[in-house]
């Protein structure tokens, strides 16, 4: 009987160790400005984004380098850190604020001091053990780093199409208020993953130009697939990655991961969530019955643990 209430017991643990959310890393650098004004904003945004990564729950590590820190020593022993830290269940989330260059054959980030290139950050990177890595890269000329830092397992965000886009853009001030929106939650899952982030950030950035009259000067695009050409929107597989991975959680969500009696439970919600979206973008793949038998079996699942949630 000893030995039955003892299994019981494990059987439990490993249960809620199994249902325990995955950790996200999340590290912003604001850049050189090289003026004032460009200093002010970027150190601005790195801050807000700060307080936002930081509210989203007790799984969070985050990470902000800006003004006097926003060099390239700091910014390589911050992704050291992490690649001591992390696992394979847990996310990295890395954000770029502000100027990059490209000279034809390179990009680099622009750094108090030392410049770092794409190579060294996916290098950096490529030592990090996370399961999913996302790198929203917002600087001038970031279109010219995508086929440098994509790679299977990591989805890649770019301000700019090309390295040849070199003028400052806006695209991060979008990116920053597409977190400070609900209405950015197309879903209303109470979270927001890079995909409806990217799409809401697109779309203001667009609506930017027009309004201003100017000829665009950014296009924004994304990989996420680790071996495909950067795209403007969906299109095949690319997105499937952009629309599992959650960014930040809000309402509900936020408050249900601060709450431990809740946080597991969540954490099986967003799993299943994720399965769901999964089944959506493999459906064409899939033989229709069991594609309906897979996707109602999930449905249900999740609907038994919006209760469980509701209930506590």
């Amino acid at each position: 009987m000893r030995t039955l209430l003892r299994l019981g017991m494990l059987a439990t643990v490993l249960a809620c160790a199994a249902g325990a959310r995955a950790a996200t890393y999340y590290v912003t650098v604001a850049g050189l400005g090289g003026e004032p004004d460009y200093e002010q904003r970027f150190t601005a945004e790195a801050n807000d984004f700060d307080k936002l990564f930081k509210a989203s729950g007790p799984d969070a590590h985050v990470t902000t380098l800006a003004g006097a820190l926003a060099t390239r020593a700091h910014l390589t022993e911050a992704l050291q850190q992490i690649a001591r830290q992390a696992g394979p269940q847990d996310d990295l989330i890395l954000l770029l604020i502000g100027h990059g260059s490209f000279d034809g054959e390179q990009y680099k980030f622009n750094l108090i001091g030392p410049d770092i290139s794409a190579e060294d950050l996916a290098a950096l990177c490529d030592k990090i053990p996370a399961r999913r890595q996302l790198i929203v890269d917002t600087t001038s000329a970031s279109g010219g780093a995508v086929k440098v830092l994509q790679r299977p397992g990591r989805a890649v965000i770019a301000a700019t199409k090309t390295g040849t886009e070199k003028n400052a853009t806006v695209f991060a001030r979008y990116w920053l208020e597409a977190f400070q929106d609900a209405g950015t939650d197309t879903d209303k899952s109470d979270s927001i993953s890079a995909l409806e982030a990217f799409n809401y950030a697109d779309k203001k950035t667009v609506t930017f130009y027009e309004s201003q009259k100017r000829l665009a000067t950014e296009h924004a695009v994304f990989e996420d697939t680790g071996k495909g050409e950067p795209v403007r929107a969906p299109e095949g597989s690319e997105g499937q990655m952009l629309s599992r991975l959650t960014v930040l959680r809000i309402g509900a969500a936020q408050k249900e991961a601060n709450d431990p009696a809740k946080r597991a439970l969540l954490a099986k919600k967003e799993q299943l969530e994720e399965k769901i979206d999964g089944l959506k973008f493999d459906k064409a793949a899939m033989e229709p019955g069991e594609y309906r038998k897979q996707l109602t079996a999930a449905l249900l699942e999740l609907a038994r643990t919006q209760q469980e949630l509701d209930k506590k």
